[in-house]
Order: structure tokens, then sequence, then C-alpha cells
């Protein structure tokens, strides 16, 4: 039987976690067939051999796609959900978990009352040191202009129709942009392309690693993760949005890399990037911020 949802779940070196990611899928209740399809990147750990295991005990449920050499995030991403049978996928990374045994069942059930193509919910994030907030901490957006400005779906709460994701892929072409993640400009995509939906509940967890791309304690990665993220936002207004929150956006993402750089790396590098946005975005000379964020530096550097 063909499952009505697929649950996309890319992995990699993530022992320790996978098999409550797995089994919060297992323990769904449902009205309706599902699978769960994990993608397995090559992990050098033990997370494949826990994966095998699953399958061998729930093979009406459990596949895993795996591979002979490491592909990447990105390709490992995409051929995860290529290989996913259901009409709706959701989404759940190894470090993962649903927290809700009835997410799948809510969400299949909102999507198809209100005819939408995604539905997301809040989440929990979960810090390595115990620590824990709700996310979002504040409205549940649908919009591009929200999205944009206020905050987006975190990727573990979400379901979408399988035809719209791959809509996406072949409409933006995501792989020829350079982008460090996969899940914001999908679900930018369907906030001014489709129908979203939310449901104003928790129903999965969102485990804040600091080994992440996301969530790196390295100032370098946070760097470029971050500035990756706006400049995907910057993209987004710029294709399906008029560019009506240029400036903005390119405002926010010259404060948020500078701020950072006020703190850590050479002063070149600080000038360098201040430059770089302000030949980008001329009207950014007058933003006043970084004026201040590089007296500040000037003035640590002294004092060190």
């Amino acid at each position: 039987m063909t499952p009505l949802v697929s649950v996309c779940m890319t992995t990699y070196n993530h022992e320790k976690y996978i098999s409550q990611a797995i089994e919060s899928v297992l323990c769904q209740r449902t009205t309706f067939s599902f699978e769960v399809v994990i993608g397995e990147d090559c992990s050098t750990d033990n997370t494949l051999a826990i994966c095998r295991q699953y399958e061998a005990q729930h093979p009406d449920i459990v596949r895993v796609v795996a591979s002979e050499h490491n592909i990447g995030m990105h390709r490992n991403y995409r051929r995860t959900i290529e290989a996913c049978q259901g009409k709706y996928i959701a989404m759940c990374d190894g470090d993962d978990w649903f927290s809700d045994e009835n997410k799948l069942q809510m969400q299949v059930e909102m999507i198809e009352k209100s005819s939408a193509d995604m539905c997301y919910t809040r989440s929990l994030r979960r810090g390595e040191d115990g620590s824990s907030a709700i996310y979002p901490g504040d409205g549940l957006h649908t919009t591009l202009d929200d999205m944009l400005t206020l905050n987006t779906a975190e990727n573990c709460t979400t379901l979408a129709l399988k035809s719209k994701i791959l809509h996406y892929y072949g409409e933006v072409k995501p792989e020829t942009k350079g982008w460090l993640t996969d899940d914001l400009p999908m679900w930018l995509w369907f906030a001014a392309t489709q129908k979203i939906v939310a449901i104003d509940r928790v129903t999965a967890v969102h485990r804040v690693l600091a080994t992440s791309v996301s969530h790196s304690h390295k100032w370098e990665k946070q760097l470029d993760f971050c500035y990756s993220l706006d400049t995907i936002m910057l993209w987004f207004d710029e294709h399906y949005n008029n560019n009506k929150l240029n400036h903005f956006l390119a405002r926010r993402r010259q404060n948020r890399a500078l701020w950072l750089l006020s703190y850590h790396g050479p002063i070149s590098k600080y000038l360098k990037l201040w430059w770089h946005t302000c030949n980008e975005h001329p009207r950014l000379l007058l933003n006043l911020a970084p004026y201040g964020l590089l007296a500040k530096k000037l003035l640590w550097r002294m004092w060190q």
C-alpha cells in the first residue's frame, strides 16, 4: 500500500539521536499509512547500523537510502525527498524528534480541510545544556512579508505536498545558488506561491547542537551561515516580492554580520565586509550602526 505520508529524515553521524527520531515516527497514531525514508550519508559512526536495524524490524515502514560515499547535505536532502512515496512529506532531521504522537494526523486533517499546500506548528528548541524555548515565540506567520521579517517555520514541524516540493526544486533550482541551508528557501517559496496553514501547538523538538552549522560556536561558521540566511531572504524579496523589503533586509544582514565581526576576527575583515555590503547597497553608507560597531571594535583592541 502506498503511504499517504512520508517522513523525510536525513542523517549524518547521529548515532546518539537517530533511535529517538525514528521511534517518534513509529509512535505516530494515524488513520492512514505512513513511512519514514532515512537518507544516511555515509556516517563515520554507528548511525547506518542503527538505521538498518529499524529497517529490518519494520520493513513496511522504514526505508534506508544509503551512500557508498558522502554526497553532502544538499544532495542527500533532495534524493531523500525524491525517494519518498507519499502524497505528503513531513520533515524530521536525524537529531530532532516528534513530541506529539498525533502530529501527522493533525497536519493532514488541517491541510486537507483548508485545501492548503503546507502546514507547520510550533516547536521546542532544546539545547545540549538542557535549556529550551518554544519557537516561534510569537505569531505563527504564513505570508512572505512576515516570514522575511519576523520568523519562519521550523523544519521538523512541517508537512507539505510532495508535488509542490518538487515544483520548488524545478523553479528555484536551489542547488545552483550556493546557499548553506535547504529548508528556509523551501518554506519561503511556499509562503510566496502556495497556501500555508499553521497549528498553534508544539509537535516536535529541534535539538540545538554546537556541532550543527546553524548553531555552531565557531564565529566563522556563524558568520557564513547567518549571512547566507539573509542572502536567501534578499533573493526571495527580489524574485517574489518586487524588492519591497530590500533595504530593511540588506541593513539587517549588514548589522548582523558586522555585529559578530565587532567581537571576532581582524579589523580588515570587518572593513572588507562593510565595503562589500555598501557596494551592493549604497544606501547602507547611511546606516549608522557599523560606525558605532567599528568604534567599539577599535576600543576593544586598544584595551587588550
